[in-house]
């Protein structure tokens, strides 16, 4: 943990503003998150690294806040060249973008630290993954984290996995999720990330599965006072950029983007899984009840099938399940 604050530490000088000649390349990398987010520190890390390594030539100018659309319209935007680039949730993949190996990263209880996931990110899986993203009109550039996932009922508090039975649950609808929450007796509901608070608020959903950033910088801890600490996945975004006009850019300029996106991976995940008690701390001073799940090994029986189920779907998916288990 003392090395992860360290880099942290680190992270916070190098997301200061960037260089104030003007630049060559102005583009708009967008997200969903709040400007308070994980994500928008990742993007910003993207941001500094790309200014520094292009002596100011680039310029990134982050846009959070869903200011140019939710994930779905983030990843249509990015495929169609009418964004430049966006850090996008990796469920939408599947479900947008149709890449089935993006399911690897939200496989249950297969990766087992901050420190493993960014490692295999990092290294030739990640990459492969990365580049199966041409093939969609895309560059992948990198990954960044939203966090270890839990889960947030808003009456009722879950220490059993008894207690999920029939509970409306907010999931991205895509196959993997729909199995993962059926497993455990969930009533699954596709929603999108906007829509969570107001659905929470109306009681149109009962819970979602969720991580602890996410439930403070959308203050969803106003209609939701009850986190049961699973840890089921992690919450990758994937960093990238409208390929053709990537393509468009001078050789060098290529190079920096693709060293700044995966320079920083290694960085934002400790930042990350620094956050995660500190997050947890503001929220119980906010009124929420946070309390583990009493038989965390039965959930993880429950969906231990679903991952050999997935491996079979993608040579990919069976690949980054072997390279964190070589990892860990």
């Amino acid at each position: 943990m003392k090395k992860f604050l360290l880099a942290a530490a680190a992270a916070g000088v190098m997301a200061v503003a960037g260089p104030a000649m003007a630049a060559d390349y102005v583009m708009k990398f967008g997200h969903a998150a709040s400007s308070d987010h994980l994500f928008n520190d990742g993007v910003e890390l993207f941001a500094k690294a790309v200014a520094e390594k292009t002596n100011g030539r680039v310029e990134i100018q982050v846009m959070g806040n869903r200011l140019l659309g939710d994930d779905k319209q983030l990843i249509e935007g990015v495929e169609l060249g009418t964004i430049d680039g966006a850090l996008i949730s990796s469920p939408l993949f599947p479900l947008v973008a149709g890449e089935t190996s993006y399911a690897a990263l939200q496989l249950p209880f297969v990766v087992p630290s901050y420190e493993v996931m960014a490692e295999v990110l990092s290294g030739p899986t990640g990459q492969k993954l990365l580049d199966r993203l041409d093939a969609k009109g895309m560059k992948g550039l990198g990954f960044y984290e939203a966090g270890l996932r839990h889960f947030l009922s808003r009456e009722k508090q879950v220490k059993t996995v008894a207690d999920f039975q029939g509970l409306k649950t907010r999931i991205v609808p895509i196959p993997l999720h729909k199995a993962i929450w059926e497993a455990v007796g969930t009533n699954p509901v596709g929603l999108a990330y906007g829509e969570v608070y107001s659905a929470l608020e109306t009681g149109t959903i009962d819970a979602v599965e969720i991580n602890l950033s996410s439930i403070k910088t959308e203050s969803l801890y106003q209609n939701a006072k009850n986190v049961t600490l699973t840890g089921h996945y992690f919450w990758p975004g994937v960093l990238v950029m409208n390929l053709d006009k990537f393509n468009a850019l001078p050789a060098d300029i290529q190079k920096a983007m693709v060293e700044a996106g995966h320079e920083t991976i290694a960085t934002q995940y400790a930042m990350a899984a620094a956050q995660e008690k500190e997050v947890a701390d503001f929220l119980a001073q906010n009124g929420v009840t946070i309390v583990k799940l009493q038989d965390l090994d039965v959930m993880k029986q429950k969906m231990a099938p679903i991952v050999a189920t997935w491996s079979a779907k993608d040579p990919l998916i069976a690949e980054f399940v072997e390279a964190v288990k070589q990892g860990s």
